[in-house]
Parts: structure tokens; sequence; C-alpha cells
């Protein structure tokens, strides 16, 4: 059977009702948007996604399916469009708040010195990948100066093993006349400790950088539970 292009398409056993919910719903989140439970912040979006329907059952369903507000925004759309209700309309929304929170975090440390605002920048990294559900490497290239240049995902894989080659980080920082690099990963499994294969492989790409005379400045592991610097670890 074909699954409804989006739920809108579907009649509203609310009887209407749910237009005053939404309203409800609106003046509690402009006086205390703190205090709305996931659930209700989801259903906020869906209501603008799919404004001819009773969306709170759809909300909690998705929370029921993947855990927390975060985990429905980093979900695969193909994950999303699986449950009952969520067509495409639905979940592009869903996926531009996540890459707003992304662009959000990432303004503050865009052609800025990056040593200098650390912190800031592991916001941004935990907010681009500590709740995706594969694993993603991203490369941070600086100048001479340490101002960040280029933010790139270079590889996905899966949820425990992504590939990255040492010629071609090489490559693109040599393209990009970066002086130093910072890799960044993410373990979906929440634990940021690094494996013997991350350590490996980060030195592989170390002295291949440093072949050419580029700096690999640090690799940083984030996850739910936090994060680990090579660099503090005395990994590199």
């Amino acid at each position: 059977m074909t699954k409804p292009a989006e739920a809108q398409a579907l009649p509203d056993p609310s009887g209407g009702d749910h237009k005053g919910h939404r309203e409800r719903l609106r003046r509690r989140f402009r006086d205390a948007p703190g205090a709305l439970p996931d659930y209700e912040l989801l259903e906020m979006l869906l209501g603008i996604a799919i404004p001819q329907r009773d969306v709170k059952p759809l909300a909690k369903a998705l929370i029921r399916r993947f855990g927390s507000f975060a985990d429905v925004v980093t979900a695969e759309v193909e994950d999303l469009r699986a449950v009952d209700g969520i067509g495409d309309v639905a979940a592009t929304a869903l996926k531009v708040v996540r890459e707003a929170a992304i662009r959000l975090a990432r303004a503050p440390i865009l052609n800025t010195v990056v040593i200098s605002n650390w912190d800031t920048l592991l916001d941004y990294c935990r907010t681009a990948m500590a709740t995706l559900p594969m694993e993603q490497f991203r490369l941070l290239f600086l100048d001479r100066k340490n101002a960040l240049i280029a933010d790139e995902v270079q590889q996905t894989g899966t949820v425990d093993h992504t590939p990255l080659y040492p010629r071609e980080v090489v490559r693109r920082a040599l393209a990009l006349h970066a002086s130093a690099v910072i890799m960044v990963h993410n373990h979906p499994s929440g634990d940021p400790k690094p494996s013997k294969a991350d350590i490996d492989m980060t030195r592989v790409v170390r002295d291949a950088l440093a072949a050419v005379d580029i700096q690999l400045y640090d690799h940083v592991v984030v996850g739910r539970k936090g994060h680990a610097s090579f660099k503090a670890m005395g990994l590199l």
C-alpha cells in the first residue's frame, strides 16, 4: 500500500479542537520556552509543517521511536519517514531545525582564532555531531593565525566505523593553503574514549600532514557523554 505523501491529507479526528490547543501551546512557549517538554516543542514544529491536523500523537510517537527532540531532528530522513504520518514536508522541516542549530553554533567561530575560542568550538562540534546515529569525520582547516578557513565533512560511515584517507586530508589541506588541521569525529555509542584504531589512524594522518609541513593541531572525539581531546590526553 502506498503511504500518504503527508499526514495533512488524512481527516482530522480531533474535530478541529487542536486549533485552540495550538494557540495555548504557543502562549506557553512565548512565556517560558524552556519549560516545554520535548514532545510539545516537537508538536509546535510539526504543527507548522502539518497545519490541518492534531500532531500531538505524532510528536509523542516520534519521541517514543527516537528518544528525544535532539534524536528526532538528527535522525536519518528514511527513518523519519518510516514513522506513520511523516512525509516529505514534515521530514524536511525537522532537518531544517537541525541545520539551523548547526549554523547558529558555528557562527561564533567563523573567521576567528579557534584556539582562543576552544569551548565555543567544542560546543559547535557537539551540536553538529554528538547525537548523530552514524560516525562522521569533520575536518577543520586553519590558517597561519589559527583562524578557521574551512569546515568540511570528510566521511560518513557506520555506527562504529568511518574510513578516513590520509592522502585526501593532505590533498584538501594543501588546496586550502591550510597551516593546521583539527580532526573531529563522533562515537554514536556515546562514549568519547578513543579506540586503538582511532589512535593508530590519527598518528598516520599526523605524519602525512607533517611531511608537507602542516600541523595536526588536535583530534577531538565527541559523544553524548562528553568529548576527548587527543592533545589533552597526550596522544599527539
